[in-house]
C-alpha cells in the first residue's frame, strides 16, 4: 500500500461523515418549531395503492400562511388516507379536509414542548457526533493495521491520523452548528 491508499481511506472517512451530517440535517428538519415547513411532513407515509408511500409523492404541499400547511392529493380518493397518516404521526397535528384539500394547522409550541424538542435535538446531534467518531475510530484502526503490516511508514501514519482528526473536528463542528441553529429556532435565542 502507498499514499494513494491513505487518500482513499481519507476520502471514505469524509464520505461517511458527510452522510452523517446529511442524516442529522434531515432529522432536524423534521423537528417542528411552530412555523409551517413542508419538510415537517417528510417522514409521513401514506397508505396508497397497497403500499406505504411518502406523503409528498401523493400530494402537493404548500404553505399559504405561517402556521398552516395545505396538502392537495393528486388522487382525490386518497384524501382520507392522507388525513389519517398525518393524524397518526407523532407530530401532534390535527388535519382537516374539505373534500378537496387537507388543511394542517401548526399549533404554537408551549415552553415545555420547546424544551422537550430541544432535548430531542441535542440527542439526535449527539448520535450524529457518535457516528462521526465511529468513522474516525475505524479509519484510525485501519491506519494502525497498515503500519503494523509495514504498508505505510510511521510518518505517513502520523500525518494520516492528524488528517483524520482534522476531518472529524470539521464534521463535529458542522453538527454542532446544525444543533445550535435548530435550538435558536426552537427556543428563540
Amino acid at each position: 500500500m502507498d499514499v494513494s491508499d491513505i487518500k482513499g481511506l481519507l476520502a471514505e472517512v469524509t464520505k461517511r461523515m458527510n452522510a452523517q451530517i446529511e442524516f442529522v440535517r434531515k432529522e432536524l428538519a423534521g423537528v417542528r418549531t411552530g412555523r409551517a415547513s413542508t419538510s415537517l411532513l417528510d417522514a409521513i407515509l401514506v397508505e396508497a395503492y397497497g403500499a406505504k408511500v411518502p406523503l409528498n409523492q401523493v400530494a402537493s404541499l404548500s404553505i399559504p400562511e405561517p402556521a398552516m400547511i395545505v396538502a392537495q392529493p393528486f388522487d382525490p380518493s386518497l384524501i382520507k388516507a392522507l388525513e389519517t397518516a398525518i393524524r397518526s404521526s407523532d407530530l401532534g397535528l390535527n388535519p382537516a379536509n374539505d373534500g378537496k384539500i387537507v388543511r394542517i394547522p401548526i399549533p404554537a409550541l408551549t415552553e415545555e414542548r420547546r424544551r422537550d424538542l430541544s432535548r430531542h435535538v441535542h440527542k439526535m446531534a449527539e448520535e450524529g457526533r457518535n457516528h462521526v467518531r465511529s468513522a474516525r475510530r475505524d479509519a484510525n484502526d485501519k491506519l494502525k493495521k497498515m503500519l503494523k503490516e509495514h504498508e505505510i511508514s510511521e510518518d505517513d501514519e502520523k500525518r494520516a491520523l492528524d488528517e483524520v482528526q482534522k476531518i472529524t473536528d470539521q464534521h463535529v463542528k458542522a453538527i454542532d452548528d446544525l444543533q445550535q441553529r435548530k435550538d435558536a429556532e426552537l427556543l428563540g435565542k
